[in-house]
């Protein structure tokens, strides 16, 4: 699954314990009928019996789930009612007692109208209730006997109570959206979203990550609807009352949480990936019909992934196709079912909005999980950094790949600091994480963001070569089985023959990072320099760092490595002449804060001399001092890393130079002159033209946005050049703005959404009921619409503030997981500044009576009637949408 993290401003049952009953020894001797409709004979079920079997010793401790029964295939048969939001279904599962003797299977089925269950002829006795599934089988099976039960029941996810989290906004697991078809701007489709467990919503299952099965589904729409699930469509074919049935089989076993359907009037794009022996797999794109011409734009790179990564782990794509779909209203950013991947509609970019930002971060991110996920899955969701981590860093290895070490290690930075966001917040706990409250807490900065940046340091600490070894051992040995972080460490000390234990208990079964500061100091007499490095003790903790030190002097730049494993150290080393720079942590490994003593002069010099993007950057952070004019070579440093190959550090050279001198401000503004006409990163356009508003004349920067307006593809660089041109002339960018409006672009109306959040007046009142009523915005430019919707109707008439209310709730109807997410903010802003609005007015009243004017106190306490009245309901609706899931 792909989390964003973003900052805008405005147990299974509990863990298993040794005194667990096993299936045989519940009595089932008082079991009483509580479904009719079974036909069967009545019993009465021991619950005391059952609380006993799921009882912990402890309750904090979150073990994997214990295996009482093997599920060996699912087959499923489904048809839907569309008016009520139901799935008819019925499920053939084929399973066998683990290890010890049983009478019984217990399923999770959530929020089902469990119709009958039977094995053969024969009718089963269960019992259902609080979701649980308790099936009394035909006789006592051993772990060599196979049974067949055959289950009919009704889902109803419309109809049971759901919860929610930061990453999986709701576990309702079955979706009908729109299913009436009442929004004539949003395509009816029902999809799945199974993970954590959540598929036991539309069929029943033991629903844990270290369950496998194999899985066939029959899936029965309307002809006009297309179909996708997990495996290969084996037939499909059309019934006699207008319906179709389509037949998806996967041969190969797989958890249930990733089991999937999507349904909808979806076109199908065909694309493929060639596998070493020269046979074709199916790489499909599933898009609603007006994106079907931009869905290779958005997913092209899919196959060269696919053969990237089967290179790179040394094990070839496992599974028998690969499709990616597209969905409204999903409720988390991506989700890996097995060769059927779910995206947002933020995924929806025409090739103007793809030159701003394409998602395939995140298809990179998707499909590695097909490997550490899918192919091997994390045995619970304590050790979920098994599957997030990994395919957090696969997103490092299609970038360094792609695009370049830069763009890798620039958004390796990104990642990190996620994490240290997130630590800063006061929250850090163990990579594999055995006390948490609910599984939902998982999905965090730790399970992605740090587990990536720590396989990153293993990696460096191996070497590539091993690294990637381990990798296909790790696979190989556990492929279509559930794993934990152990088997990972033994898979690279079988490769490596090192002990790791001491990384994988510092980093997996530990929690936080390394606070490090670093100082230095030259000994010219014996040409040596001492470079101290100390570290906070962390809940006693002392990290065991390998790393490097790179010393450049007057013979050049020697490379050192040491491991600091002490709280404090000196290190001695031999330099020629006057160092110019000491690089601790030379490669920029370290998942640590870092704070480096050293003079501002090396800083500069280290732009010249290190190899990695974090060199640049941090020379352009630190090697100014923002409180003194800058010396000759650090004004050289920022013009020079204007022309930078790489477009991040072009873009903090474009900030930097706010600092110069004004006479190197001036020559600065010419070069981004040009960069704001003709660089290669709409980014680096749009920041150029963002800084040049104040540093030209205001014909020069009318003169350069028109043309940027008029010329350039990117909706950002349109949205920032309509930002500048509204610093020196609001009435002409509000000119352009509308020239704009009709552009079938997300982001551009969002920018647009932007300017008028401050410049509109009632006129562009008509312009956010329409985006919003038509739906026209998906992911972040859903959001910084909405944003930009309440700051322009808190400054507009209480007549128009009246209207707030339907647009909000229309958002809650349509909007996505972001908008999901800060409609409570940005309602509680409304509220706040109304509420602020009616002191003005009533201070208004008080005047007019002191005035002795009662026709305008009569007009003003009208008006406080009108914004009490919208206070009231925001208020309501505002209670409504804050409970607490």
């Amino acid at each position: 699954m792909y989390r964003i993290y973003i900052v805008i401003g405005l147990v299974i049952l509990s863990a298993c314990g040794t005194n667990k009953k096993k299936d045989s020894e519940i009595d089932w001797s008082e079991v009483e009928m509580v479904n009719e409709t079974s036909g069967a004979e009545e019993y009465d079920f021991d619950d005391e019996s059952y609380e006993e079997l799921v009882e912990t010793e402890r309750p904090v401790y979150q073990a994997t789930e214990t295996v009482f029964t093997d599920l060996i295939h699912t087959k499923l048969e489904v048809s839907f009612d569309w008016s009520k939001s139901w799935m008819f279904g019925k499920a053939t599962i084929t399973a066998k007692p683990h290890f010890y003797a049983s009478d019984s299977l217990f399923l999770d089925a959530k929020g089902m109208e469990i119709k009958k269950i039977n094995i053969g002829a024969q009718a089963l006795n269960f019992k259902y209730s609080d979701d649980k599934l308790r099936i009394k089988l035909d006789k006592v099976y051993s772990r060599n006997d196979k049974y067949n039960i055959v289950i009919e029941y009704v889902a109803k996810p419309d109809e049971r109570k759901t919860s929610g989290s930061e990453a999986i906004t709701s576990d309702k697991g079955l979706y009908f959206i729109n299913p009436k078809g009442e929004d004539p701007n949003k395509m009816p489709q029902i999809w799945t979203q199974g993970e954590t467990e959540a598929s036991s919503v539309w069929f029943p299952t033991i629903d844990a990550p270290n369950v496998k099965t194999t899985e066939e589904i029959y899936i029965t729409v309307d002809n006009k609807f297309a179909t996708l699930s997990n495996g290969k469509l084996m037939s499909s074919i059309k019934n006699a009352d207008g319906t179709r049935t389509d037949y998806w089989k996967q041969d190969l076993p797989h958890a249930p949480y990733l089991f999937m359907m999507g349904i909808g009037e979806f076109k199908m794009v065909k694309d493929f990936y060639t596998r070493p022996n020269g046979t074709k797999m199916e790489v499909n794109y599933y898009v609603e019909p007006a994106w079907e011409q931009s869905a290779k734009a958005i997913f092209g790179e899919t196959p060269k992934m696919i053969e990237f990564f089967s290179k790179l782990t040394g094990v070839e794509y496992p599974w028998d196709k690969y499709s990616q779909i597209v969905v409204r209203e999903y409720v988390s950013g991506a989700m890996e079912n097995t060769g059927a991947v779910i995206f947002g509609d933020y995924a929806y970019k025409n090739a103007r909005e793809l030159l701003d930002d394409d998602d395939n971060s995140t298809i990179a991110h998707e499909l590695f999980h097909h490997w550490f996920g899918d192919l091997v899955t994390a045995e619970s969701w304590s050790n979920l950094t098994l599957n997030e981590s990994f395919a957090n860093y696969s997103q490092y290895l299609w970038d360094e790949f792609r695009y370049g070490i830069d763009e890798a290690d620039y958004n390796a930075e990104k990642e990190a600091d996620g994490y240290f966001q997130s630590a800063d917040n006061g929250t850090t706990h163990d990579l594999v994480w055995f006390e948490y409250e609910n599984q939902e807490q998982m999905f965090d900065a730790h399970s992605y963001n740090k587990g990536g940046r720590i396989l990153h340091m293993l990696r460096n600490h191996l070497g590539d070569e091993a690294f990637f070894l381990g990798l296909k051992n790790y696979l190989n040995a556990n492929k279509f089985k559930a794993a934990e972080f152990t088997q990972l460490r033994l898979a690279f000390e079988e490769v490596s023959g090192q002990d790791l234990n001491w990384f994988f208990n510092q980093w997996y079964l530990d929690e936080g990072h390394p606070v490090i500061s670093v100082s230095q100091s030259l000994n010219e007499e014996t040409s040596q320099v001492e470079i101290f490095i100390h570290q906070e003790t962390q809940n006693g903790t002392i990290f065991k760092m390998p790393l490097e030190i790179a010393i450049h002097d007057e013979a050049g730049i020697t490379i050192h490595s040491i491991v600091f494993e002490q709280q404090s150290k000196s290190f001695i080393f031999p330099v020629t002449g006057a160092v110019k720079t000491i690089i601790f942590d030379n490669q920029h490994m370290l998942l640590a804060n870092v704070t480096d003593d050293k003079p501002v002069q090396q800083y500069v010099n280290q732009f010249y001399v290190g190899k990695r993007y974090a060199d640049r950057r941090d020379a352009l952070l630190f090697g100014i001092a923002e409180e003194e004019p800058l010396p000759p070579l650090a004004e050289k440093m920022v013009l020079d890393a204007l022309k930078d190959p790489f477009w991040a550090i072009r873009n903090l050279a474009i900030d930097r130079a706010n600092l110069l001198s004004p006479e190197s401000i001036t020559q600065a503004s010419e070069i981004i002159k040009n960069i704001a006409l003709t660089d290669p990163k709409s980014a680096v356009r749009a920041t150029a033209i963002t800084f040049l508003q104040d540093k030209i004349t205001a014909e020069e920067l009318e003169k350069l946005a028109l043309s940027m307006i008029g010329n350039d593809q990117s909706y950002s660089v349109l949205s920032a050049a309509l930002g500048a041109l509204s610093s020196s002339n609001p009435d002409l960018a509000m000119t352009e703005a509308k020239k704009l409006e009709t552009e079938n672009s997300s982001k551009m109306l969002s920018g647009i959404a932007q300017l008028y959040a401050t410049q509109g007046t009632e006129k562009e009142m008509a312009f956010f009921e329409k985006v919003i009523n038509d739906n026209k915005l998906n992911g972040l430019d859903a959001l910084f619409a909405m944003n930009s919707m309440t700051i322009y109707m808190t400054r507009q008439s209480v007549e128009l503030q009246s209207k707030a209310l339907g647009l909000y709730k229309k958002e809650l109807a349509n909007g996505g997981i972001y908008v999901m997410m800060f409609l409570p903010q940005n309602v509680d802003y409304m509220i706040k500044m109304v509420s602020d609005e009616m002191e003005k007015t009533k201070a208004e009243i008080k005047a007019y009576e002191t005035n002795k004017d009662p026709l305008y106190a009569d007009q003003a306490r009208k008006k406080l009637k009108q914004q009490q009245t919208i206070v009231d309901e925001l208020s309501v609706f505002y209670a409504e949408i804050n409970v607490e899931k």
